[in-house]
């Protein structure tokens, strides 16, 4: 959410802005919003005007009193009752006008920064840079799932029974790889500084309406039934909600938080829940990061933070690229957004294991996270997201990069001191 200040004076460039989105359908939204706030502040003054009024009446009212003059006293009263009516017909309109108010401005997409490439889709999204040698095998390189089959480390088929499609059941080596893989996330994060946390992993709808937008919610979360509460879709929401309605103080930013939690995600619209792959499912584990800093920290921060990501991935000896977002695949809230793709073998191309994000001030503006300077001055934070790792998806990066032509499976050196050996064999 913008500040209304940029609407109220400038609305040419939040124009601007929507048509750099694509998103010319939401033009009007911005003279209506003008029009709102016109109106919203005229009915302020009145109803401060009335408020003064009927606080100057009142005391004379108490004065006549004191003097016995009580007739003159109950004639006022009659005028304090009308103001009264029209103080509370003003109150009504400013309610109203405020909720319409930010109605709009919970729809209307953030300022995107100056270096965002404009593109109407990811088809227009633009590469940045390569880390590693991506290699293809002399070898055939199988489907993910019968990789895990082989090593008996996967069974869809019961899942499928128990909970449906988009749900899998991992079993032996490749269940402890799936764990080895955060636990390495965990501690390589707080290697970076970073507090490692477990949030909760439900929230409630003032903090979703929050963290991201409605056409987010509607495509992703699970609501859960008769109460107001969603279950998680990252741990973002949680760990940016631990912030609502707080002022910090400056001394005490960056915050830099690294956080596990398991994700539901409904994939409304997503072109294939996969009857037999764990690349789009509605369930998994994530190792995020997040950072709460000051405005002009937060594109340093977000530099940092996407190459974390590529770090982690280049040491387990996984090739990826990072590919810019242009401004028609970014997400309303987002100012600058990259993402980190992982090199698959069998596929011969890249593919996204991950996402970091800068919000500016949006999620702060719309819960309320302010930051109080040394004089006494407070402004919004910048938040800033990424994925560290999520697996399963980063394990069919890991399992085709590290696949050997016998059908074991390399482990590389940083995660062996958590599964204490260099390879997962196939059962005999």
């Amino acid at each position: 959410m913008i500040d209304m200040k940029w609407i109220r004076n400038d609305p040419e460039r939040v124009k601007e802005n929507i048509r750099k989105k694509f998103q010319n359908d939401k033009l009007p939204l911005v003279d209506e919003v003008v029009e709102l706030d016109r109106q919203f502040r005229e009915a302020k003054v009145q109803g401060d005007t009335l408020r003064n009024q009927r606080k100057t009446i009142s005391k004379k009212i108490g004065a006549l009193m004191g003097q016995g003059k009580k007739d003159e006293a109950e004639a006022i009263k009659a005028e304090v009752k009308d103001l009264g009516a029209q103080l509370e017909a003003l109150e009504q309109k400013e309610t109203e006008l405020s909720a319409r108010i930010r109605e709009i401005m919970l729809v209307i997409p953030n300022f995107i920064d100056d270096s965002v490439p404009i593109g109407k889709d990811d088809s227009e999204n633009v590469e940045v840079e390569r880390f590693g040698e991506p290699v293809v095998p002399d070898f055939p390189v199988p489907y993910h799932v019968d990789i895990m089959e082989r090593v008996n480390g996967i069974d869809i088929d019961a899942a499928r029974e128990t909970s449906g499609n988009g749900f899998y059941y991992l079993r032996g080596d490749i269940a402890r790889l799936h764990s080895s893989i955060l636990a390495y996330a965990r501690d390589f994060m707080i290697d970076k500084g970073f507090t490692y946390y477990i949030p909760p992993f439900m929230i409630r709808s003032n903090v979703v309406t929050g963290v991201m937008s409605f056409a987010e919610m509607e495509g992703m979360m699970y609501k859960i039934e008769g109460e107001d509460l969603y279950l998680i879709g990252t741990s973002e929401h949680s760990m940016i909600g631990k912030f609502i309605d707080k002022i910090l103080p400056e001394s005490d930013l960056p915050q830099t938080l690294t956080s596990y939690s398991p994700c539901f995600r409904k994939e409304v619209g997503a072109h294939g829940i996969e009857e037999r792959g764990v690349y789009r499912i509605h369930q998994f584990e994530k190792q995020e990061m997040i950072v709460v800093c000051k405005p002009e920290e937060s594109m340093d921060w977000f530099h940092k933070m996407y190459h974390y990501t590529v770090e982690f991935f280049c040491s387990m000896d996984i090739p990826v690229r990072t590919l810019e977002c242009c401004s028609g695949d970014l997400a309303d809230l987002k100012v600058k957004s990259i993402d980190v793709e992982a090199w698959s073998p069998r596929q011969k191309k890249y593919f996204e294991v991950g996402s970091c994000s800068n919000l500016g001030d949006a999620q702060a503006r719309r819960l309320g996270i302010r930051v109080k300077a040394e004089d006494g001055t407070k402004y919004f934070a910048h938040t800033l997201n990424n994925t560290v790792v999520a697996p399963p998806r980063m394990l069919i990066a890991f399992l085709e990069n590290n696949l050997c032509e016998d059908g074991s499976i390399r482990i590389p050196e940083p995660l062996q001191r958590y599964m204490f050996t260099d390879a997962i064999r196939p059962e005999a």
